[in-house]
């Protein structure tokens, strides 16, 4: 008895799992927690479950998602969103611009923007920079997890290049120092500077 309800536990699932990351890959869904929340609407699973996946799980479904359904489209994606970020860090270089997220680590798609982190004395710094070179943006709050128990508020400025949306994201200049935790892993977030991000796009080509 006991086996058969572990297996129909891991079947569930697998099936929250596969259908978070649909819904993710085709309908732009960017949060991995309501992605999961779909999923269990979709699948009359209750939303608090102890069968909802990590969000690596679902990170290691969209992957595989990509590469059987998204071979030819995904990679060439891609490779516009690294461009479109290098040419943004490049702009922003005296804010030492780190790239973090799904165009980093190479999940990104059609519905993903480019998520950068600048360090500046101030946030002004960031939006003088783009209105001295006229372009528009929308300044808005964006929360990130230090500790796996607190949050903190950060600014954040939106703006579009060739219509693909960037998210640069202020902190002070120590900043660079400690990276917010990361909502897939729970661990430090991955950054990169220009010349990685530079590299990483040589490699997309090659392919």
């Amino acid at each position: 008895m006991g086996h058969g309800n572990g297996a129909k536990c891991w079947q569930q699932r697998e099936r929250l799992i596969q259908t978070a990351a649909r819904i993710m890959a085709e309908e732009g869904v960017r949060d991995y927690f309501l992605a999961k929340q779909k999923a269990a609407d979709r699948l009359g699973i209750a939303r608090n479950s102890p069968n909802l996946p990590r969000n690596q799980e679902i990170e290691a479904a969209l992957g595989a998602y990509q590469r059987l359904f998204r071979s030819d489209s995904q990679p060439r994606q891609l490779r516009r969103l690294r461009e479109i970020a290098c040419e943004a860090m490049a702009f922003f270089q005296s804010f030492q611009p780190r790239l973090v997220g799904s165009v980093l680590s190479g999940h990104a798609d059609a519905h993903s923007e480019v998520t950068l982190h600048l360090f500046a004395e101030s946030a002004e710094q960031v939006g003088l920079h783009l209105l001295d070179k006229g372009i528009p943006y929308r300044l808005e709050e964006r929360r990130l997890r230090m500790t796996p128990g607190a949050q903190a508020a950060y600014p954040q400025f939106r703006f579009q290049v060739d219509g693909v949306w960037v998210a640069a994201v202020v902190f002070d200049v120590d900043g660079l120092r400690q990276a917010p935790l990361s909502a897939t892993t729970g661990r430090p977030m991955v950054r990169a500077s220009l010349p990685k991000v530079k590299a990483l796009l040589t490699e997309t080509m090659a392919v």
